[in-house]
């Protein structure tokens, strides 16, 4: 019996796997097995990246961890290319471990700013692993979308709509996960979260956009968030940041980060700014900016849905309404 407690709800099938050559597992008997999902969306730049563990060795091989109290370069570099791709310029960023710890951070700190008690949501979102963001009994306002999804005026989306005029005005945060919903992919209408984004900054609340599953160019741009009509006050990042190294970020904009400097948040955590998933994470960015595999990405996500499309099944839609 294993030692390991799978608490997963998935069954384990597949024979041990024992290496890897970009978009393919390889078990103990060299069967491959290609990786259709890069793990669990982790790996954009593909299993045993060479440039990836080249930047691992080099950092491991100076220092990984250095606490609360000590800067280092790489953790500066990176935090400047978080910055440079969120385009938050004159923001921050803070490197975390996951991204459901990102995610955690924002709505502390969101919650911090505007000293309101509800976060809001969409019917479907996921939003982590921690029970903060699962149980959602109090303290949630939730906005079902299922009938916007079909609406005649979803590409208008009038800010008279009854539903809009629901939201409430005690939102600390709108958590907005762009595309995602828990594994499935349903893309909300451009209007309706522009709508709502801006009922919740006008009211003094703030906007925390989950790019950890939609980000790192997985859908042709650098985030989802960047197919919609909104400006962000924090972006969650994670998965493919790290390409399979355990890294997250969460990118602050410049307000908030002057709103936070002005007051008394603290958050600590034991692997908060390391200077080796930073390494990660700046390479990254680096190799995917290099290489430019955002325009890749769009090409090949255009090419793709057309040959769905053209299949005769007109269930396949367009991605945003």
């Amino acid at each position: 019996m294993s030692s390991i407690y799978n608490c997963t709800g998935h069954e384990l099938k597949i024979p041990d796997i024992v290496d890897s050559d970009g978009a393919w597992l390889i078990d103990r008997s060299g069967k491959r097995y290609l990786d259709l999902e890069s793990g669990v969306w982790c790996t954009p730049l593909g299993h045993k990246n060479q440039s990836v563990n080249k930047a691992i060795t080099r950092q491991i091989a100076s220092i990984s961890h250095v606490g609360f109290c000590y800067s280092n370069e790489v953790v500066e570099k990176a935090g400047e290319a978080v910055i440079s791709i969120t385009d938050f310029f004159g923001g921050q960023c803070v490197f975390l471990c996951s991204g459901s710890e990102a995610i955690e951070l924002a709505r502390q700190m969101s919650k911090h700013l505007t000293n309101k008690p509800t976060t809001l949501c969409l019917h479907d979102a996921y939003l982590g692993s921690f029970s903060s963001t699962i149980s959602r009994d109090s303290g949630w306002a939730i906005f079902d979308w299922n009938e916007c999804a079909t609406c005649p005026k979803r590409q208008t989306c009038d800010i008279e709509c009854p539903k809009l005029k629901a939201v409430p005005d005690d939102i600390a945060e709108f958590v907005f996960e762009p595309g995602s919903s828990g594994g499935f992919v349903r893309f909300p209408p451009v209007a309706l979260i522009k709508n709502i984004a801006e009922i919740v900054q006008s009211q003094g609340g703030k906007v925390i956009v989950n790019d950890v599953t939609t980000g790192m160019g997985r859908t042709g741009e650098w985030f989802g968030y960047n197919h919609y009509q909104i400006e962000p006050d924090f972006v969650a990042i994670g998965k493919g940041l790290g390409n399979g190294y355990p890294v997250s970020a969460l990118a602050i904009n410049r307000k908030a980060v002057s709103q936070l400097k002005s007051g008394t948040f603290k958050y600590m955590q034991s692997h908060q700014n390391d200077p080796l998933g930073a390494a990660v994470a700046l390479e990254v960015i680096s190799q995917i900016t290099r290489e430019n595999l955002i325009d890749r990405a769009a090409n090949l996500g255009r090419t793709f849905l057309k040959e769905l499309q053209s299949l005769g099944d007109d269930t396949v839609p367009d991605l945003i309404g």
